[in-house]
């Protein structure tokens, strides 16, 4: 009884830590070398960008690896938090969220067989036209960039769920909330469109990643306003 007590009463700093771990194995995962330098989206040239830095690809894995297993504890935790505000609404974020970590392990094990991938291309000399090519558009756009768009719509879907329950409770500042909720939705704009094929700029997800640094800081630091929740 005692440490369920215990547990609960720091839940929300948990939560707060959470939230950093899971941009901090974000940032890592982030540094996967998939887009070459020249900027060309060809499969040969990020075989060949892969090929050549494949301790940074495996780091980036790890990185990546974390963030899934980060994804899932930062969900029960927020259900801890929020279910009582209303259960049917967390369970639903709940199961969007792991839907989230499902595919960020799929983009994982893409990007993962990229690596064998790209060093049997250039040791065989990185011919064209060659079953290089075609396994590697396979792991890198079906896998890997296909997989990253699809996690980020069940994260964004989920994040609409999870920060209104935030607003609803106000366990943090309501305005830090309504800036949450508005990130995630410009976000789902920008992932809708990428789903239809269009270019998205990185800079339409940056404030998601803004309010998960704002709000893990003030759990960390302030917990949650337990009284205004009751």
């Amino acid at each position: 009884m005692n440490s369920n007590r215990l547990i609960e009463r720091n839940a929300p700093r948990l939560l707060g830590v959470a939230f950093l771990g899971v941009v901090v194995t974000s940032l890592i995962g982030g540094l996967a070398p998939l887009t070459p330098a020249s900027g060309s989206d060809s499969v040969s040239a990020v075989l060949t960008t892969v090929s050549q830095n494949v301790s940074l690809m495996r780091f980036a894995i790890l990185g990546g690896v974390l963030n899934c297993a980060g994804i899932v504890i930062l969900a029960v935790l927020l259900f801890s938090v929020l279910g009582g505000q209303s259960k049917t609404l967390a369970l639903i974020a709940l199961g969007l969220w792991f839907g989230e970590a499902i595919f960020y392990a799929v983009y994982v094990l893409g990007a993962a067989a990229l690596i064998p991938l790209s060093l049997d291309f250039v040791k065989a000399g990185s011919p064209d036209g060659s079953h290089f090519q075609a396994l590697g558009g396979f792991l890198y756009q079906g896998l890997a960039k296909f997989g990253m768009t699809i996690l980020m719509f069940f994260y964004c879907s989920g994040g609409i769920v999870w920060y209104s329950l935030f607003f609803r409770s106000r366990s943090i500042p309501r305005m830090l909330a309504l800036y949450g909720i508005a990130a995630v939705c410009v976000g789902m704009v920008g992932i809708v469109l990428e789903l239809l094929g269009n270019d998205v700029p990185m800079i339409v997800f940056i404030p998601i990643g803004l309010f998960e640094i704002i709000t893990g800081l003030w759990l960390l630091i302030r917990g949650t306003n337990t009284h205004a929740m009751a």
